[in-house]
């Protein structure tokens, strides 16, 4: 699998753009960043195209929103690099970003250029490649790096207007909703069940912080002595109950089926070790509403895939395992709606 995903590749015919005009481009308004040689396309992400950008002497990544027919407000590159760049005098491990360009004249879209963080992503969604000793602190780092996010002080970041306060996951379930019915292909019984279950059960919001919205291993640059190095994929970021952000982050444990065997089998923690880990971090606590956010993550979960399926048929998705990711919503909507039928 990380053959398929792992590093860069010959840049899409659609995805291609004028390396001069960036260049002059790049000369009148960072000269932070040298000259670009050269440029590749990163082969991994379903959404926002990556770019490998190459000088003489340093990498840069270059991210920016893919090229033709879009679902209103996705692809909000703008949105990433303000989170990015107000995240990079805190701990959380983000790469520093250089530039944001809003002038689509320039390489056709919007894009910004960040640091390009050498190191190792991990697909398999345990890293089963690994010793299960080092997959026990790898996920420890992760549990580390989403903890240290949701206990930020966005308002001191001057990401007080990142998100609208409250209500997060109503607006999610409306968001995800509205991206699926946009979307859909064919009509998924499961999915629609949940769109009229959701809301009906939607539980108080305690906290609020920035959530990452997409928060897993293969979105995390690992160093080679297995830290969390920069975390990737902000498209998805505002300001919401990260109690929701981090039910998406372990719904891993349903969809894998990890049992607490076979979890210490593989050297990785139960999901109630983990749980726990994080509310010892963060000092947030969790009630009976646990399984709901597992729900909604499936629901949403379900929402993207649906999503990229959608730009598969629009002719606009960035990968070419775009197709089979949507083709999944159909499984996260059946699973979500299987949970919910046990709670109902």
């Amino acid at each position: 699998m990380s053959e398929q995903f792992s590093g860069t590749k010959e840049v899409s015919e659609f995805l291609k753009f004028d390396l001069e005009k960036l260049n002059l481009y790049i000369k009148e308004n960072c000269q932070a960043i040298s000259k670009i040689n050269s440029y590749e396309q990163f082969k991994g992400g379903q959404s926002n195209p990556s770019y490998l950008l190459i000088s003489d002497n340093e990498k840069y990544v270059l991210r920016r929103k893919p090229p033709g027919k879009l679902l209103k407000s996705a692809h909000a590159v703008d949105r990433e690099f303000k989170v990015l760049t107000a995240l990079m005098p805190t701990e959380v491990p983000t790469p520093n970003t250089f530039h944001l360009c809003e002038d689509i004249g320039i390489i056709g879209t919007a894009f910004y250029i960040m640091e390009y963080c050498d190191g190792v992503i991990y697909w398999d969604s345990i890293a089963s490649e690994l010793h299960k000793d080092r997959r026990h602190h790898i996920f420890d780092e992760m549990n580390k790096g989403i903890a240290l996010l949701h206990t930020q002080d966005f308002k001191k970041l001057g990401l007080g207007d990142f998100g609208k306060p409250g209500n997060y996951i109503e607006r999610q379930t409306l968001r995800w909703t509205q991206q699926y019915l946009d979307s859909e292909t064919e009509k998924l019984e499961s999915m629609h069940k949940l769109i009229e279950w959701l809301p009906k059960r939607i539980p108080k919001q305690s906290y609020e912080s920035i959530v990452h919205g997409d928060y897993r291993l293969d979105n995390i640059i690992f160093t080679n002595n297995d830290k969390n190095q920069a975390i990737l994929d902000w498209e998805l970021s505002t300001i919401g109950d990260p109690l929701a952000d981090f039910g998406y982050h372990c719904m891993l444990w349903d969809i894998g089926n990890i049992t607490d065997e076979s979890a210490k089998e593989n050297g990785i923690h139960t999901q109630k070790e983990y749980v726990d880990l994080y509310l010892s971090r963060t000092n947030f606590s969790i009630q009976s509403e646990w399984e709901f956010y597992i729900i909604f993550s499936l629901f949403k979960v379900a929402g993207i895939c649906q999503g990229i399926l959608g730009r598969v048929r629009d002719g606009t998705a960035s990968s070419d395992f775009a197709k089979q990711m949507g083709e999944r919503a159909k499984f996260f909507a059946d699973l979500g709606w299987n949970k919910a039928r046990g709670i109902s």
